[in-house]
């Protein structure tokens, strides 16, 4: 098993269910309380693109979203989505995420638990 496969599947409890299929950590920096975790989306296209051509134009802009603290530490992820063209129509497409719970920049469950949290 190489060294790449073994941290991976380690790095999958500690992030979000299933991030790690659709992007790949680029990078990631630890301050005294903070660890802030950059990720890039893969190039996946779309499927309801599929058999259409489209030609990729790199990044939107970066967003950072906060999730479960790891280890007395806050966490961050920093996550550049991919955007392409839809070549026959010039139109610019990405994948539709929902990465954060709606009005916070929490991850959908750490703001599901903070949530649950508040009411008890």
């Amino acid at each position: 098993m190489s060294d790449s496969i073994h941290y991976e599947s380690i790095v999958r409890f500690l992030l979000p269910s299933d991030l790690l299929d659709y992007f790949e950590i680029t990078s990631a920096i630890t301050s005294e309380n903070k660890l802030t975790v950059y990720l890039s989306e893969k190039n996946i296209l779309p499927q309801e693109y599929s058999g259409q051509v489209l030609l990729s134009k790199g990044f939107l802009p970066e967003i950072s979203i906060q999730d479960f603290p790891i280890r007395d530490k806050a966490l961050f992820l920093c996550i550049k989505q991919r955007r392409w063209t839809v070549k026959s129509s010039g139109k610019i497409i990405s994948w539709n995420w929902t990465l954060a719970a709606k009005g916070t920049r929490f991850t959908n469950e750490f703001g599901a638990f903070l949530k649950e949290l508040n009411r008890q």
